[in-house]
Formats: C-alpha cells, structure tokens, sequence
C-alpha cells in the first residue's frame, strides 16, 4: 500500500481553504496535516511538521508567497511549492523564478490542482506554458540573494560605509559585490542600478496589477 502525500494548505480567504480542506481530505491519495490563513502560520507548522506538499496563495498575508518560498528554501528539506492563484499578467514566471514547483490557476477545476500536487509529489514541475527565454532576459532573477540585498539597500541611497555596515560586510566585500551587480545589470554605475531596480519593480507591479 503506498503511502498517502502529506500536504499543508495556506489561503487568505477562508472560504477557498474551508472548500479546497474539504476536496483533499476526501482524496485518499492525500492527507491534509495542517491549515494556514497566513504565510507566517505556514512557515512555523513548516519548521516543526514535515509534509512533502504545500498548496499557497501567491498574496498569503503577509509575506507573500515569493518571500515564503525563499525563507522555505534555505530550510533542511523543505516542502514543495504549488502557488494556487488567478493566473494574471506574469504570475507564473515570478512562481517559477521564486523556486515554486508548480502553478495552478484558480480557474481550473479543484480535481486539476489535487492532479499537479501528485505530479509534484512524483518529482514533476508543473507550470502553463512559459516562454523560458523572458526567464532567462531578466538580470534581477540572475543575481544571487546577497547581490539582490545590496541592490535593495543601494536603492535606499546607501553609501559603501552603510552598505558594509547593513550587510555586515567589509568596504571592500562592498566593492567587489557591487562590481558583479552592475556586470550582470550591464550598468556602469550606482545611479543606473537604481534606475533599473525601480524601473524593474514598476514593470511587475504593472504585472501584477
């Protein structure tokens, strides 16, 4: 007898968790361990409860699914990701980038949701088709977490000291990281970074609106 996929539920809206609980416990391939209204709740049953499978709202309070997903990768085994939400704009792509498994849109029925968390349980990624290269032509999902941590404070018109001091890196650590973010954003300077971070945060606002 094989053995049922433990999942865990996050949603914001009450009645899409009370009928989406409902759904899965009657799947016998599933067994529903915990339920969240928050990110924050997902995240402390997540560090305390194994499950293989996690359904989230991509706009959990209050985090937000991107932030979750990032805060439940550098965890020992974390569970994988399906983000159930409107599929809108560039949702799907901002999941994947995010390091999700899978995207379910709400419009699909219930049953094709319960059939993505199998696959993902089974290893797959499930995602609508994405155009790979628009993945891969946003420098912003190149940098690495510590070069994106420089990018949001040199944002916040940070000088090298503050940013060492913020980061708890040396001035020349500063220099060396800041070196690399202008590389891979190809800007030459401080002020065009700025640029290109705001000019990048407005384009997925639009997105996303």
């Amino acid at each position: 007898m094989t053995h049922s996929i433990d999942v865990m539920l996050a949603d914001g809206n009450p009645l899409v968790l009370s009928a989406l609980s409902e759904i899965i416990e009657r799947d016998p391939r599933f067994s529903l361990v915990a339920t969240s209204a928050t990110a924050e709740g997902f995240l402390g049953t997540a560090m305390r409860l194994p499950f293989q499978i996690g359904i989230i709202d991509w706009n959990l309070p209050a985090l937000g699914g991107a932030k979750l997903i990032e805060v439940l990768r550098a965890q020992a085994n974390p569970p994988r990701i399906v983000v159930y939400a409107e599929n809108t704009g560039d949702l799907p792509r901002l999941a994947m980038s995010a390091g999700a498994a899978a995207f379910a849109p709400r419009s699909s029925a219930p049953e094709a949701l319960l059939e993505t968390c199998a696959d993902v349980a089974a290893g797959k990624m499930v995602f609508p088709f994405l155009d790979v290269r628009e993945l891969q032509s946003d420098p912003i999902q190149r940098l690495s977490r510590k070069e994106r941590a420089m990018l949001d404070a040199l944002s916040k018109g940070l000088t090298n000291r503050e940013l060492s001091a913020e980061l708890g890196i040396t001035i020349n650590t500063v220099k060396f990281h800041l070196s690399n973010l202008y590389e891979k954003l190809s800007v030459k300077n401080r002020a065009q970074a700025i640029a290109f971070f705001y000019s990048s945060r407005l384009a997925l606002e639009r997105d996303e609106g």
